[in-house]
């Protein structure tokens, strides 16, 4: 049984050794640069866990494996061109370093090369049904996209809306991770389905608490200014929260700081705070945020394997889950 880490190296050992080596560079560096950036690369490991619950010969999973990591770093690459976000993981972001065109077309090859990866997985009988997953996927994740652009636009996004927002933008490709895993190690049609909701639920729980740690958060142990949603608008689930539970005078207070002019941003960010928690949105959140981490370790009981065999399953989700950064 491997853990983590141990799952982490055998992935990056794999990553490095199947680099995009073809011509034109200037189609394939990006494509290399991209994928070398780091990250916890929990996706992949996510899925080879998927599989590991089932048979013990991991290193099957790997090409899978390799296309999930892809497919999200193709949307990564995508979702910077369309936020014109300057920076990934600390470094210029793709279309920064090598012109929006390059991100583009390097971000295009990136999805067709996920079938070519998910054409070497030894289970051509499996080949239909896995390819059906990851399609629903990827067309889910597209679709959570667009909601997330469109909600900009917008003030009248809903708290369900929103939670189906993050579901398929952030949630649907753990969850798929781990099904696709599972259905390559043997499990049977229940078996990933519970991989699924358990993934499922997990994502919505990381996302939940993200919004959280991004305004009550300790900046030292964050990493990055404490805030930044507030500052940027961005109507998270404390905000839309708020928005439901504020009296008269704190709602108007309220859409006047995101939506009105003439606050200073540490102004903005203080008060806003201070309007959360006399909302008491921080406590409902983390409810929220429980109860998403409650539904998925009941469908992973409900997967009919040894304890033994989802402890580094259940390790991972608690190390993502407990985080404060």
């Amino acid at each position: 049984m491997h853990n983590f880490p141990q799952l982490q190296r055998l992935f990056l050992a794999y990553l490095e050794q199947n680099q995009f080596q073809s011509k034109p560079h200037n189609l394939y560096a990006p494509v290399n640069y991209i994928m070398e950036l780091g990250g916890k690369r929990a996706r992949p490991v996510l899925l080879l866990l998927g599989y590991q619950l089932f048979d013990d010969h991991v290193a099957r999973a790997l090409p899978a494996a390799y296309a999930i990591e892809l497919f999200h770093n193709f949307s990564l690459v995508h979702d910077d061109i369309m936020d014109e976000a300057p920076l990934r993981r600390g470094r210029p972001a793709v279309h920064e370093r090598y012109g929006t065109n390059a991100g583009i077309l390097s971000g295009d090859v990136m999805l067709i090369y996920v079938y070519q990866f998910l054409l070497q997985v030894d289970r051509p009988d499996l080949l239909p049904e896995l390819l059906q997953t990851f399609n629903q996927t990827a067309i889910g994740v597209c679709e959570g996209q667009q909601y997330d652009v469109d909600f900009e636009q917008r003030n009248d996004v809903t708290i369900p809306e929103y939670l189906h927002m993050i579901e398929l933008k952030t949630a649907i490709l753990l969850a798929a991770a781990l099904k696709i895993g599972g259905m390559i190690g043997g499990a049977n049609a229940e078996q990933a389905q519970h991989l699924y909701e358990f993934g499922r639920n997990i994502g919505l729980a990381f996302q939940v608490q993200d919004d959280l740690l991004d305004t009550f958060g300790d900046p030292e142990k964050f990493g990055k200014k404490v805030g930044g949603d507030i500052a940027q608008n961005k109507k998270t689930l404390l905000f839309l929260q708020a928005q439901a539970v504020a009296n008269e005078h704190q709602r108007a207070e309220l859409d006047q700081l995101f939506f009105g002019t003439g606050v200073g941003e540490a102004q903005k960010i203080a008060r806003v705070t201070e309007l959360f928690v006399e909302c008491g949105v921080k406590e409902s959140a983390a409810v929220l945020q429980r109860q998403y981490q409650a539904t998925a370790f009941e469908h992973l009981a409900a997967v009919g394997v040894g304890q033994e065999r989802k402890a580094p399953l259940i390790e991972l989700a608690e190390l993502l889950l407990g985080r404060e950064s």
